[in-house]
């Protein structure tokens, strides 16, 4: 890129002393030094290049977001330093002004927002130059991905009323009706019962109990449940928990290994709750994994958090499948109702804790529950009061 100070400077260069050379030289070190600092101070990043990519300028802003050093890279290549970057299709080759949304992997996953200005450097139009601002937008995307949750789980609650009173109250008069007519087959015709139509009704009672259980994880999954805390022992609940589940991953050949952090302080939690969301991380972890591989649960702590972490050798979870694993009705398994995880996440949320999944397709899955060491209030909003008398 031209200069058109230096254009001007070395045309007049001839007529001007050289104590006039240096002040202008001066001044220019001064102003550029005072521009870079100012560059510098912002958060945003902030590169100049050419047409082709070639970098002339980069501040620290735009080097922490990329994992860059201004100082090397300056009159690099964007496609040599920044891995993914489409700089020919970002700048569109139309010399007009683009403003879009990526998300890049490295030097941390983010969303940044690329702001590319085209600016002429020569009076006659002949060169341009691109001026990019970066700005770190990952806060308010995830804002809005809770918004979106906040509304779907809205949605939900209102379709849950009509699913408790539409489909719940049916299915217990139909369990109450089927003991009724089993008694009296039974005593009306005891040898038939026995030879044909006991299985009948054992199915039938079986897919019954079975619809009422997805109502009853659905309203879990979506019912404000205000959690009663008080102080526990995080490494008992583990414990208790997977009393319940070891006898099954036995019988399925599955190992399951305990390494529990000694001397955890205790945290306000409901214990029920929390149980809950352990004993379905399990399960599902379970489920998972082949007969042959292994389960383990490890407790950590930091200065703010204690961690659970729950790691299985199962089939794992695809890349394209990570991003929908919070969502309803999400599931890879044949009869699963895809509720789980949203209940677990909700209770976990509930306590002011966090819930992490990282997986690999056909080599397992790690599930770390981040857990506050001291009490953060919880606000359940109430219902809406009736106002009208």
């Amino acid at each position: 890129m031209k200069s058109r100070f230096f254009d001007k400077l070395i045309e007049r260069v001839d007529r001007v002393g050289s104590n006039e050379v240096q002040n202008f030289l001066n001044r220019l070190a001064e102003e550029s030094d005072f521009f870079k600092n100012v560059f510098d101070a912002l958060q945003e990043g902030i590169i100049v290049a050419d047409k082709s990519g070639l970098i002339h300028y980069i501040n620290n802003g735009a080097g922490k977001l990329f994992g860059l050093n201004p100082e090397t890279v300056t009159g690099e290549y964007i496609a040599e330093n920044i891995q993914g970057l489409d700089w020919n299709n970002l700048i569109s080759g139309k010399g007009s002004t683009v403003s879009k949304d990526l998300e890049v992997f490295y030097p941390e996953n983010r969303y940044l927002n690329f702001y590319i200005k085209p600016i002429n450097t020569t009076p006659k139009d002949e060169e341009l130059a691109y001026v990019m601002l970066i700005r770190d937008i990952t806060e308010s995307r995830k804002g809005e991905e809770e918004k979106l949750e906040s509304e779907r789980l809205s949605a939900l609650t209102m379709l849950a009323a009509g699913v408790a009173h539409e489909i719940g109250n049916p299915l217990n008069s139909m369990n109450i009706h089927l003991q009724l007519l089993e008694r009296k087959l039974k005593k009306a015709v005891p040898d038939l019962y026995e030879a044909e139509l006991r299985d009948l009704i054992d199915t039938s009672a079986d897919e019954v109990k079975r619809l009422d259980h997805i109502i009853d994880q659905f309203l879990k999954a979506i019912r404000p449940s205000q959690p009663q805390l008080e102080p526990t022992d995080v490494n008992e609940l583990v414990k208790e928990s997977m009393r319940f589940l070891e006898p099954e991953i036995k019988d399925r050949g599955i190992s399951l290994t305990l390494e529990l952090r000694s001397a955890l302080p205790p945290l306000q939690l409901d214990s029920d709750q929390i149980k809950q969301a352990f004993y379905n991380v399990v399960k599902n972890a379970s489920q998972a994994t082949s007969p042959g591989g292994s389960i383990t649960v490890r407790s950590d702590l930091s200065d703010e958090h204690v961690f659970i972490i729950f790691t299985d050798t199962g089939e794992g979870i695809s890349a394209s499948e990570m991003s929908d694993v919070f969502q309803p009705y999400f599931t890879t398994k044949k009869s699963g109702t895809g509720l789980g995880l949203l209940i677990i996440r909700r209770i976990i949320r509930e306590h002011g804790g966090d819930i992490k999944i990282s997986s690999e397709e056909g080599k397992g899955t790690s599930v770390t529950i981040s857990l506050p060491r001291f009490h953060r209030n919880v606000r359940l909003l109430p219902e809406p009061k009736n106002t009208n008398k």
